[in-house]
């Protein structure tokens, strides 16, 4: 259906307002009061990621949280790439996923390393930066 003044759809996956976007993700509300509560300040920065490796992973046993808490750590981990590593930026898939784009062409799922994080511990937050960054 074409309604002219609602203007075209939109076919491409790279969101209209960069910033703002990228300001909604690294919300992580969740993450940031387990966090807060374990004393661990969220800054943004790679040591930050360290600090929430090294949390009591008390969320595992609580099935209703534990795939929220996983969104949010991956999207936290995809806050600090965004803000760390050299034109690396949110991407909005066609199925709604937020994901990285690095400089490189190369996607990263950074909410289903959030969930595996979650889950399982491993990989450790830090050492997925580290590898995504060096990339």
């Amino acid at each position: 259906m074409n309604i002219p003044f609602l203007g075209r759809r939109r076919d491409s996956s790279e969101p209209r307002d960069p910033e703002g976007i990228a300001e909604l993700l690294s919300e992580c509300e969740l993450l940031r009061d387990q966090a807060y509560r374990a004393g661990v300040q969220l800054d943004d920065s790679v040591a930050s990621l360290e600090a929430l490796d090294q949390l009591v992973p008390g969320w595992r046993d609580d099935a209703e949280i534990l795939p929220w808490l996983g969104n949010d750590a991956g999207l936290y981990l995809g806050t600090v790439l965004v803000r760390t590593v050299a034109d690396a930026g949110w991407v909005i898939r066609q199925d709604g996923q937020p994901v990285v784009h690095l400089a490189s062409g190369r996607e990263f799922d950074v909410v289903a390393a959030g969930q595996e994080w979650a889950a399982s511990g491993v990989p450790e937050l830090s050492q997925l930066y580290a590898e995504v960054a060096e990339s």
